[in-house]
């Protein structure tokens, strides 16, 4: 469990990390060195990652505010700013530590500043571990909108170090743990069926489930890395599950979800779905609405909820000739994509999750 390469990119995991990070900077004699941290791990995990690099190369640190609702344009125009400020050229290197808002932000940050500096993401959730730091998906949402505006492009390396995990609260591992549930739902029932015992599991084990992850996702990439049609299926639980992230960023009457929490309701809908359309046994659906209500709760939705959530699906980037597409699941293991759904069974989906 060193590296594997997915989409032209190498993932180095734990104990390769910093000695294929020291190489790499010293074989390609970049210019300058931009490291692009929230005020979380700037504070938790900078300090691991300074102790770790080996170079004379000028570094700067530039940080922003933690959080999805700094995932915007107007953040990207900062960073572009300092790196222009401080003499970022085409030579210069842009290492982005932190989660999913920071490897997206600055991979799409990167990815445009002089038409392209090279990055490498250190993830240091476990969300971005096995879902935003694999597949060179970067990009900024516009508004509440999700991931709306960004670009594909691949960082020349992925540092997975789960030492980083020891940092985060609770909340942050459940939002990952989401990712790799599905995983399992459209892959392999034998990895889904590994989380019914979680509680047995080691830090070790952890170790493993993650690089088994990663792996999923990674031969997913490797077939179609543009999403045309197999990477899809990884949006197995995101068409409401976004929305629904959308609607309570939004809503000040609606506690804040991370993204993680509304995949997991997105996912028991979806199944709810699967079993009215597709095939999926209502009793298999059922018992994944047991697992993610085990990790996650159930979130209380007013009927008025609906439409607003229904409206904000049209925005998903899946969708294509006014069709709202789904992905659903005949079986665990085997999705289906590219189904359309009447609103009165995802209003029964709703009523589902909640009983």
């Amino acid at each position: 469990m060193n590296s594997i390469t997915a989409n032209n990119s190498t993932i180095y995991f734990n104990n390769s990390c910093y000695t294929s990070l020291n190489k790499h900077i010293k074989e390609s004699n970049f210019s300058n060195i931009f490291i692009l941290v929230d005020e979380n791990t700037h504070e938790l995990c900078l300090p691991i990652l300074l102790n770790q690099l080996e170079t004379t190369t000028s570094i700067e640190i530039i940080e922003i505010e933690a959080g999805e609702i700094h995932k915007t344009i107007e953040t990207c125009l900062g960073v572009w700013n300092t790196l222009s400020d401080f003499d970022g050229d085409r030579k210069s290197l842009l290492i982005n530590v932190g989660g999913g808002v920071i490897t997206d932000l600055g991979g799409f940050v990167a990815s445009t500043f002089k038409r392209g500096i090279a990055y490498i993401n250190i993830p240091t959730t476990l969300l971005s571990m096995v879902d935003a730091s694999v597949g060179g998906k970067t990009g900024v949402d516009l508004g509440t909108l999700k991931n709306q505006i960004g670009v594909i492009s691949t960082p020349d390396l992925v540092l997975i170090d789960t030492q980083y995990l020891k940092t985060l609260p609770q909340n942050q591992m459940r939002s990952g743990l989401a990712e790799m549930l599905k995983h399992g739902l459209i892959s392999d029932e034998s990895y889904w069926n590994k989380f019914t015992k979680l509680s047995d599991l080691s830090f070790d084990s952890l170790d493993e489930l993650i690089y088994e992850s990663i792996v999923i996702k990674k031969n997913v990439v490797d077939v179609d890395p543009y999403e045309n049609n197999l990477r899809k299926t990884l949006n197995f639980g995101h068409t409401l599950g976004h929305a629904i992230e959308s609607y309570c960023l939004s809503n000040p009457n609606k506690k804040e979800l991370l993204h993680g929490e509304a995949i997991a309701i997105g996912i028991v809908l979806a199944s709810y779905i699967s079993s009215q359309l597709v095939g999926l046994p209502l009793q298999t659906a059922t018992d994944i609405k047991t697992v993610f209500n085990r990790y996650y709760g159930v979130v209380k939705f007013a009927e008025s909820d609906y439409a607003p959530i229904l409206e904000l699906m049209k925005y998903d980037k899946k969708n294509h000739h006014g069709n709202i597409n789904f992905v659903l699941l005949e079986a665990i293991g085997k999705p289906k994509i590219d189904c359309l759904v009447d609103e009165s069974v995802i209003i029964d989906a709703f009523k589902f999750y909640e009983s």
